[in-house]
């Protein structure tokens, strides 16, 4: 494919790609989601990996990476996670080096579980740029409650020694990063969140939104979530932690570098997915190939059978992007009545 435009700001990418949106794209992807393993050590109550087989078990191989790669030479921004976690994957290392050679901007997210102190200095080596931790609860009971295991203490310890690390020996990167979904269950948490970070020297905490399908599973669903729920209690809760941060040099946003109670909110409230750029300005690709609309998708709707948009083990990226399958998708969701993965999503959700 073409080049990619230049990535100026990491946070902003999409605004520069589809602001014309129409069923065919006119620029090629700035963004790559790659999922470079399904396979997860947790049983988190807000994942649907948990409650069904998506795909089979699965790390993406280094051919289908490379393959994927190598068909956008100049994309701007690789995010590395999909519904795995990345740090069990073998060759995470080598996929971020092989990335940041060409001058990509790298990031994933990951549960933290992994952070042993003999893979401190190979992370740095990479040349990761983002590393975003999603620990998701303020105390060990509530942990166990969301991500189904006793990992609470152990990833607060060991992210916290790999930001001492990363600054005694004065690297620069990665940028870490500590995430929250918004529920019900844990937005009381905010505060206490913030300190937490504070005290794993981490400035960068994200609130961002529960994403749930219409029939909903484990702990994502509707009645936990605060989209379009948020409560004078839950906006106390934003705005103590907000406060707490600026005294403790913690940034406190939500996903989408945007006011976190801003995130909680739908943007247009007859049509939420109106605004979204996604299908203009992103490909994701499961562990085995299938391309999916978004990283959200997988969450928003069961099964992968309705949108899926290509096979990159079959298909070249270029046919891909607009094929039928892309353009169909992307006149559903100009339309009234877009794609199931987009009823239930709003803008901003996740970067």
């Amino acid at each position: 494919m073409s080049a990619a435009p230049a990535l100026k700001d990491p946070r902003r990418y999409f605004e520069e790609v589809g602001r014309a949106r129409a069923p065919e794209a006119e620029a090629p992807p700035v963004c790559l989601y790659l999922e470079v393993t399904n396979r997860c050590n947790l049983l988190c109550e807000t994942c649907p990996r948990t409650f069904e087989e998506l795909e089979p078990p699965a790390d993406m191989s280094w051919a289908l990476f490379t393959r994927i790669v190598d068909q956008v030479p100049d994309i701007a921004r690789v995010v590395l996670h999909g519904v795995g976690e990345p740090m069990l994957v073998a060759d995470l290392p080598r996929m971020i080096r092989y990335l940041k050679d060409r001058g990509t901007y790298v990031l994933f997210n990951t549960n933290g579980t992994l952070m042993r102190e003999k893979r401190f200095q190979e992370l740095i080596d990479s040349g990761l740029d983002e590393l975003r931790v999603s620990l998701d609860a303020a105390d060990r009971a509530s942990y166990l409650r969301v991500r189904g295991r006793d990992f609470f203490d152990r990833i607060v310890r060991d992210v916290g020694r790999f930001v001492a690390y990363r600054n005694r020996i004065g690297a620069a990167k990665p940028a870490v990063s500590l995430w929250l979904t918004g529920m019900k269950e844990t937005v009381d948490q905010l505060p206490a969140f913030v300190r937490i970070a504070a005290a794993m020297g981490v400035t960068e905490v994200h609130l961002q939104r529960l994403v749930f399908d219409e029939a909903g599973y484990g702990m994502a669903r509707a009645d936990l979530s605060l989209f379009e729920s948020t409560q004078g209690e839950e906006r106390a809760a934003i705005e103590a932690a907000q406060a707490l941060g600026r005294e403790l040099g913690v940034s406190l946003d939500a996903s989408g570098a945007t006011e976190p109670g801003l995130s909680l909110k739908r943007q247009d409230e007859d049509q939420p997915w109106a605004t979204c750029r996604r299908p203009w300005s992103l490909m994701y690709f499961t562990a085995h190939g299938r391309a999916l609309p978004c990283c959200i998708a997988p969450f928003s709707a069961r099964g992968y059978g309705n949108y899926t948009l290509g096979d990159a083990t079959q298909q070249s990226l270029r046919a891909i992007w607009n094929s039928p399958a892309y353009r169909d998708f992307r006149t559903s969701l100009l339309s009234d009545a877009p794609p199931a993965p987009c009823r239930n999503c709003g803008l901003r959700w996740s970067l």
